[in-house]
């Protein structure tokens, strides 16, 4: 977590106000990472010293240092001394941290509500220092009258009069944002920072429902935080809010715009999450509505709603505690998959094989209690396959259907993905399309969906997750098939049908040409994060590719997502022992194509017992640092380093010969699907070479 020169962050948030503490304020709760003001995180445990101590640390927790250590009573010299921030800006964080004592101290009056407020203090935070519930605190604010107004962007710095739709909120001071219209109109709830896990691609759907909403007549309102996207280029909706995506920043949103219908289904996670709490306020959602939206992401429900369509599962159970956990497990069978509910991108999901490393992620990898469940899951190893789809209520349509290259195990994110299919029968295809149908009407989806199917050898097809709004795959889709997904979906929220938009069909026609979704990974900026691929999200990017054959398309997309495609050098092989026999062949078409091997002890020694000839190098826990060197040495060209699911024994040394990889640049390759794909690209871009004579 320690910031240097060397970039880390994946995205970013802005905020507007007409003070500084109220912009910081409003930046924080827009981070999404559970934190809602200065107060967010505990340092009870440090002493004041140790606190003073810890201001050295320069990491994206240091501004609540700097506000526990003001409430210590450390002066401005010595925190201006130890972090070289202004004491301009340590001065805000002291007025903010003034205002948490008078809330708890004092009787919550008009003025210091006002002044709370002014500073963009939430009514949640309030109620809780001054011990009132967050219902009673806006009664008093609209008693008081202190409302947000909103102020307009002077886009062209004061220079010309200027009228743009693009606002901010303050507390205090005339409204400039015109509520009234002729039109109707839509709000679209945005994706908000980009992060791994919800990238740009939410914000493909979201631009794209601005314009369809525009042509339709309807005036389009957009709220987001996310300065990096098109949906926050002021020219794109016919008004932007620039604000927390928080119930109560967007309950004002409403409040002082009145919109016909709010759209949650097309920003991600994000917008999902508030969805909820929205309709207990009144709101009115178009698209999904909340009942649809709960049978698909409470587990309860889901499973209910499967069993009465008859679509298998993976056997699972939701728990709230550490012990109930470990008697799922047990009753399922290990390997388990274990998850925490709600939640993008696979966050802190893992393959856990053993009693005691499902026990260590219970207890430090997650929060597990009656309101945050985690789903416990049997392991399955098959196909993935993962199609988006809309429906109107009646009709569904599969523009198409993608298949994923990493078998499950690897978040589908972080895997190939290539459309039309490459090895999935026609019989699994009508299955996929079947259960397609089902759910989406089974649900009550109204608009985009995402459905992520696990495909065994027998050709059994069972469900593993259905989203009930667009998702990262979108834009590729769209772009693969020439299908508007988001266009499409949008004109179905607003009442416009399938047939009625001239789509008779439940799957169209699969294209000739091949398109493929390789992801991009930022392993050497974010120093400390382990490169194997695990069903957490790890990929920041992605590249497209496509041709008339397969493993051009393939190579493309490699070469285009910063991939090092070499047709020579030298093979470094380090496999878990439940994957050397599956390696075996894959091993000797490199040894084939003319790469050096080299391999750790057990491996390199199966590989000298099947004929290929292979140099052995020592690893850390040896007490060597052969490997290590080799990497470092330059002329490597590959890494393939895969560990063990089933035994669940993950060496330190595979963590030091992926982190020396990624270090050096070198591409690392920790599944045996993506290796495959490889040596299929491999061979097509290299000239062969026989003797003339030669068959």
């Amino acid at each position: 977590r320690t910031l240097t020169t060397q970039m880390k962050a994946t995205g970013e948030v802005m905020s507007i106000c007409n003070n500084f503490e109220g912009a910081l304020m409003k930046a924080i709760r827009s981070l999404e990472q559970h934190v809602d003001s200065l107060m967010s995180y505990d340092f009870t445990g440090l002493s004041k010293e140790d606190l003073i101590e810890e201001l050295c640390i320069v990491d994206d927790m240091r501004i609540w240092r700097i506000a526990e250590a003001i409430r210590r009573g450390v002066d401005y010299e010595t925190i201006h001394k130890i972090t070289k921030i202004d004491n301009w800006f340590i001065d805000k964080i002291a007025i903010l941290v003034e205002m948490e004592e008078e809330l708890r101290k004092k009787e919550l009056t008009e003025d210091l509500l006002r002044e709370a407020k002014r500073i963009e203090f939430p009514d949640h935070v309030i109620a809780k220092l001054a011990g009132k519930t967050e219902d009673e605190v806006k009664a008093l604010r609209k008693e008081y009258g202190i409302t947000a107004a909103y102020k307009m962007v002077d886009t062209c710095a004061a220079e010309f009069e200027a009228s743009t739709p693009y606002y901010y909120s303050v507390y205090g001071g005339e409204n400039e944002a015109e509520g009234k219209t002729d039109k109707k109109k839509v709000l679209i709830l945005g994706s908000g920072p980009i992060r791994i896990g919800q990238g740009v691609e939410f914000d493909y759907s979201t631009v794209h429902a601005v314009k369809t909403i525009k042509e339709a007549g309807y005036e389009a309102i957009i709220i987001n935080n996310n300065p990096e996207t098109v949906s926050t280029d002021y020219t794109t909706s016919d008004k932007l809010y620039f604000e927390p995506l928080c119930v109560e920043d967007v309950m004002n949103v409403i409040e002082m715009e009145k919109p016909d219908g709010i759209i949650a289904s097309l920003g991600g996670q994000t917008a999902i999450n508030l969805a909820n709490p929205l309709q207990e306020r009144g709101v009115k959602l178009i698209g999904t509505d909340c009942a649809a939206i709960e049978k698909a992401e409470n587990r309860d429900a889901f499973e209910k709603l499967l069993s009465e369509l008859s679509i298998p599962q993976p056997k699972g159970q939701a728990v709230t505690n550490i012990e109930d956990g470990v008697r799922a497990a047990e009753e399922i069978g290990y390997p388990v998959l274990v998850r925490p509910s709600f939640v993008l991108g696979g966050r802190a999901m893992q393959i856990v094989a053993k009693e005691e490393h499902l026990r260590h992620y219970l207890k430090t990898a997650v929060e597990i209690d009656e309101d945050k469940p985690v789903l416990v899951d049997k392991y399955i190893c098959g196909k993935e396959v993962e199609i988006d789809a809309i429906c109107d209520g009646t009709d569904v349509f599969v523009p198409g259907i993608m298949e994923l290259v990493e078998r499950t195990g690897v978040h589908s994110g972080d895997s190939i993905s290539v459309y039309p299919t490459f090895s999935i029968s026609d019989k699994v295809k009508a299955t996929i399309l079947d259960y397609a149908k089902k759910l989406g009407i089974g649900i009550g989806i109204v608009g985009l969906f995402n459905i992520q199917f696990i495909v065994d050898r027998q050709e059994n097809v069972s469900i593993i997750e259905v989203n009930p709004r667009s998702s990262r795959t979108v834009p590729f889709l769209s772009k693969a098939t020439g299908y508007p997904l988001a266009d499409i979906a949008t004109k179905v929220i607003l009442g416009k049908s399938l047939k009625e938009q001239g789509i008779t069909v439940s799957y169209p026609e699969e294209k000739k040409r091949w398109y493929v979704k390789v992801p991009a990974f930022s392993f050497a900026k974010l120093s400390g994060m382990d490169a194997y691929l695990s069903p957490e999200m790890k990929s920041t990017g992605e590249a497209i590719g496509y041709d008339k054959k397969l493993h051009r398309a393939m190579y493309k997309a490699m070469i285009a997502s910063g991939i090092r495609v070499q047709n020579y050098g030298t093979v470094i092989v380090t496999l878990a022992d439940e994957d050397k026999d599956e390696a075996l062949p894959l091993i000797r078409r490199f040894y084939d194509m003319g790469f050096n091997i080299e391999a750790t002890s057990l491996t390199g020694e199966h590989l000298k017992q099947h004929g290929i000839r292979t140099r052995i190098l020592g690893k850390p826990s040896e007490g060597s640092s052969e490997i290590l060197d080799a990497i470092r040495a330059g002329y490597v060209s590959y890494v393939i380093n895969t560990r063990a699911i089933l035994s669940g024994v993950h060496y330190e040394d595979g963590v030091a010969i992926r982190s020396a990889a990624t270090q050096n640049n070198i591409t690392m390759l920790t599944s045996l699907d993506t290796v495959k794909v490889l040596l299929d690209v491999l061979e097509e871009v290299t000239i062969g070479i026989s003797t003339i004579d030669a068959e």
